[in-house]
């Protein structure tokens, strides 16, 4: 979450020229390392001096510090709790891959080759003590690097970094919330946050909460999705808003929500990404103190959004993969300030008992090239476009200074002034440093919206730009903002209501449209046998443009939830503020004519749907013993009569030609002649029924790895 990312958005400041260094691109912790440059050496001086000069380590523990840093960081991993096979998964880390891998571990130097984490509930989070260059290249660990692969390809698995887990942990996320991941690409936190709230659903039935997870890069945002789309769930949202500038949702409409808010929200917003040294070590190279001053003021905005987004008793986590107090703890102290009584800052030294944390800062300084400052009053006048009052403990501007105003020359503050010590609970926030527990370095705060925020400053429309020809950025912000961030206010100072973009006309977005058809609809539940009151379609399902055929039929079908559906209906009412970019969970696809022959239902059960719709299904199942099961999954196609147990070749013959379903029973049943009872944990496979056979209709890699938990 290095990861790299620009955020596209627009900043509410610019950065003066004089600190306007090379910046690195923001950054967050569970991106692919970079390995052509793991093995090189880097360091860097000014990074040596920023943090010895900010002290988030003790003197004694620095050369510890940076020794971790210049090593590569181990791989940790999640088992998917909702996966069909996460028993058998566990299993086999603990029964074989502890044992087999502990000789390379013992060469290697380290007492264990992979164990869990010891804070992450159930044992479903592991660290290894072999990077991710060294499971892909060395050939010991070659079987270790192949069931990785396939588990997490099949969304069995996320490969994740270890402090990346933690965030989603302190929300606290229940079943029925809704809850808002603002900056969510590439998408592991999303999976968990997901996970947790199918985890903690009635065994059986879909959660009544959701995710919306929004990124404001498109390309990103496809990354979540791909990244998502294993989860297998209809209460997931993806959106592409800046997150400063998420919509706020509310209609008079007699809707079953009149106002989009959140039970709980997630702030992992864009940062400098020193944290992530040790899996991309070219920030190295990168790195300057500008880059933390420079997203500090977006920080600042993105989590007041959040906050303003959260329901009153909601929970909000703020965190990054920088280490810089101005991106961490300036950004959470500023948060507090504006948002006075309404936000408290929640102690949570006593969760996750085992997880090694530091307290966080309650003193720092900041630093740009004009050198060290340690009190806004000593920043020169033309250094305050690029170094906020913001950014120092005390938060105070000149105005609130008893000892009188800022330099307006350039010379440097001196070694007498006080350095200032923020008088909040800033104790309360966590910080993980690298060498405490060989991760990653992590900064997150816990908020709780006690009230409503406090009514702000009357907010005004300002613009950027230096002459009355130039194109302007329109930013509303309050007064004392704008005055901070060298912005003027238009002659209007009355905010319009921004009108509803075209409905559709999102660029490169497709509308997301409910299927009215009933004639679809009815045809998919008559093949299938599914009713409506257990589990309704009517309502839940939708299409998009780009799923439609030249002649307007449609080709794919997305299951929505309760939930999901109440968002999205929220959303036309209100002219589709918000940009979705994906929605639900594939549940049909078109078959083409010559597929279908007449009486066949024209639509399909994917994949990923079929683990949600199974349980609900009545028509179109075969129930099948494990030798005639592991043979289809081997050979793919078999004709009816070729099967081990004929009564299972004549069910299959009687079966309405198309899209049908063969279920695994048990080893008490003989020939697989009798129906079971189905769960969304049951092992089934889609195939296509033709005039003579049965063919599989899973793909090679799905195939394989039923066949391997089979076998097992």
């Amino acid at each position: 979450m290095g990861r790299g990312r620009r955020h596209r958005g627009r900043s509410h400041r610019n950065q003066s020229e004089d600190s306007r260094e090379t910046a690195p691109k923001p950054l967050k912790p569970d991106a692919p390392f970079d390995s052509t440059i793991q093995n090189r050496t880097w360091s860097n001086l000014d990074f040596e001096e920023y943090y010895k000069e900010q002290r988030i380590v003790r003197a004694e523990e620095w050369d510890s510090f940076i020794e971790i840093l210049r090593k590569p960081l181990p791989a940790a991993f999640r088992v998917n709790s909702n996966g069909q096979f996460c028993d058998e998964i566990l299993s086999m880390l603990e029964n074989d891959f502890v044992k087999s891998l502990q000789a390379e571990a013992v060469e290697s130097g380290e007492v264990e080759a992979i164990k869990p984490l010891p804070w992450y509930p159930k044992s479903l989070a592991w660290h290894s003590n072999f990077s991710r260059k060294e499971i892909r290249k060395n050939q010991t660990l070659e079987r270790f690097h192949e069931f990785l692969k396939l588990e997490t390809e099949v969304g069995n698995m996320t490969r994740q970094e270890a402090v990346s887990m933690v965030p989603p942990l302190f929300l606290d996320v229940h079943p029925d919330h809704f809850v808002l991941d603002m900056c969510a690409a590439p998408g592991s936190k999303t999976f968990q946050l997901l996970e947790i709230i199918h985890e903690s659903a009635e065994p059986g039935s879909l959660p009544n909460g959701m995710v919306v997870a929004n990124d404001v890069d498109y390309k990103r945002s496809n990354l979540l999705i791909h990244q998502t789309k294993r989860t297998c769930t209809t209460n997931l949202i993806v959106t592409n808003n800046e997150g400063q500038h998420f919509p706020n949702c509310n209609s008079k409409r007699a809707l079953s929500i009149g106002q989009l808010l959140f039970d709980r929200v997630l702030c992992d917003v864009p940062c400098s990404g020193d944290g992530t040294l040790r899996k991309a070590p070219d920030i190295w190279r990168r790195w300057n103190s500008g880059s933390g001053n420079g997203l500090h003021s977006l920080q600042v905005v993105i989590a007041m959004r959040g906050l303003s987004l959260l329901k009153v008793g909601g929970r909000m986590v703020y965190s990054t993969c920088s280490m810089n107090p101005i991106e961490d703890e300036a950004v959470v102290a500023e948060i507090l300030r504006r948002c006075g009584s309404s936000v408290e800052l929640v102690d949570v030294s006593d969760k996750l008992p085992e997880l090694i944390r530091r307290p966080g800062l309650k003193k720092w300084k900041v630093h740009d090239r004009g050198g060290w400052y340690r009190s806004y009053k000593d920043v020169p006048k033309v250094q305050r476009d690029g170094v906020l009052r913001s950014m120092f403990p005390s938060g105070k501007s000149d105005k609130d200074s008893t000892t009188g105003g800022g330099s307006s020359s350039g010379e440097i503050a001196s070694d007498e002034s006080a350095e200032e010590v923020c008088d909040l609970p800033l104790e309360r926030c966590v910080r993980i440093v690298p060498h405490d527990q060989n991760t990653g370095g992590f900064f997150i705060a816990v908020l709780h919206k006690v009230s409503s925020l406090p009514d702000f400053q009357e907010k005004r429309r300002y613009t950027r730009g230096r002459n009355s020809s130039e194109n302007k950025e329109e930013i509303v912000v309050g007064e004392e903002e704008a005055s901070d961030n060298g912005l003027k206010l238009e002659k209007e100072s009355t905010i319009k209501e921004v009108p509803p973009p075209v409905k559709g006309k999102w660029k490169g977005l497709d509308p997301v449209v409910f299927l009215r058809d009933e004639t679809v609809i009815n045809g998919i539940k008559r093949f299938y046998g599914i009713n409506d009151e257990s589990f309704p379609l009517n309502g839940h399902l939708v299409t998009r443009n780009s799923d439609t055929s030249t002649k307007g039929n449609v080709k794919r079908i997305y299951y929505v939830s309760r939930s999901v559906k109440d968002v999205l209906e929220l959303n036309l009412a209100t002219g589709e503020k918000i940009k979705v970019a994906s929605v639900g969970l594939k549940m049909f696809e078109k078959q083409s004519a010559r597929e279908c022959e007449a009486g066949c239902c024209s639509f399909r059960i994917t994949s990923e749907g079929l683990p949600v719709i199974l349980p609900y299904m009545t028509k179109q199942l075969l129930y099948a013993t494990m030798v005639d099961f592991k043979n289809l999954l081997q050979y793919k196609s078999i004709k009816f009569i070729d099967f081990v147990h004929p009564q299972f070749g004549r069910k299959a013959a009687e079966v309405a030609e198309g899209y049908c379903v063969v279920v695994l029973v048990d080893g008490t049943q003989k020939d697989g002649s009798e129906a079971v009872k189905v769960s969304s944990s049951t092992i089934a496979i889609g195939c296509w029924k033709g005039k003579a056979s049965l063919t599989v209709m899973v793909t090679t890699v799905d195939c394989d790895e039923l066949i391997q938990k089979l076998a097992c």
